[in-house]
């Protein structure tokens, strides 16, 4: 006998760009969006049956359609209102909405020149139901580095162990977090937003990293303590390796200032840090 399991469907990778032509000047929103549905739609499945199924070029369309009266504020505004949309259809019970947004900078005084600003991208996941909404939002391929006050020592040692032991080593990685709001938190998403990395960016640079796991602990605890609608936050930090070259070969000293750099194979640390 068989059956069908959890399944679920949608649209990927819609390219969404908006721009807003004001008196002071534009703003360009720059969204890849992604819709999945799931519900009533195991006879699409097991008999071929498409009398439920929501065309996935629908969900590129409507979003293109929302975007004009909902795209104003927030992405985890327009996430919502893209999943309570699609749960206007019965045989929807879940919509979930995953929107990153890239950022462009304008150039100088000019009202209309942009250059792509890519040292990060901010991310929002919606899942919309019956009993409501739930949001996490976060930032990706956000890229920091730190030139000292970074260590890794006392870890075990065997036959296979070759890495040195270091209390001063330059530690590089490229942050992906996403954190959940406490429910029923009246959050302006934006100001969140901004405050929650600011927090991320000047513990990172305050503190001293004895591993990045520790990294972790310090920087996710103090978003919790510091931001009372946060619930929890997830963080991966891969350890984008920088090796001191080998100059003494050329008779040429190398006192932590020529490295390789390297981003495989990379360490992969991952924690959530949550409010008790």
């Amino acid at each position: 006998m068989t059956t069908l399991g959890p399944n679920r469907y949608g649209k990927s990778a819609i390219r969404l760009v908006r721009v807003d032509r004001g008196a002071g000047g534009h703003q360009v929103r720059d969204l890849t969006v992604a819709i999945a549905l799931e519900g009533d739609f195991d006879s699409s499945y097991i008999e071929g049956d498409n009398s439920l199924v929501v065309a996935t070029d629908t969900m590129k369309n409507t979003t293109y359609a929302l975007a004009a009266e909902h795209l104003t504020g927030s992405i985890e505004a327009f996430g919502a209102a893209l999943g309570r949309h699609f749960l206007r259809d019965s045989q929807v019970d879940r919509a979930t909405v995953t929107i990153d947004e890239f950022m462009w900078r304008p150039i100088g005084d000019a009202p209309d020149s942009f250059l792509r600003d890519r040292s990060w991208t901010r991310t929002a996941v919606v899942a919309a139901t019956g009993d409501g909404l739930s949001v996490e939002s976060g930032i990706a391929e956000l890229v920091v580095m730190k030139t000292s006050r970074s260590a890794f020592s006392g870890f075990p040692r065997d036959e296979f162990t070759t890495l040195a032991e270091t209390e001063d080593r330059l530690l590089a990685t490229k942050v992906s977090a996403t954190w959940r709001y406490v429910d029923g938190a009246d959050v302006d998403y934006d100001a969140s937003f901004t405050a929650v990395t600011r927090t991320l960016l000047d513990v990172f640079a305050e503190h001293h990293s004895v591993s990045v796991q520790a990294s972790i602990w310090i920087i996710g605890r103090a978003i919790i303590e510091r931001h009372a609608e946060i619930a929890e936050i997830t963080m991966t930090l891969p350890n984008l390796h920088h090796w001191t070259a080998d100059l003494e070969r050329f008779g040429i000293p190398n006192d932590r200032q020529i490295y390789v750099s390297t981003t495989e194979p990379h360490g992969l640390i991952q924690a959530t840090v949550r409010r008790a």
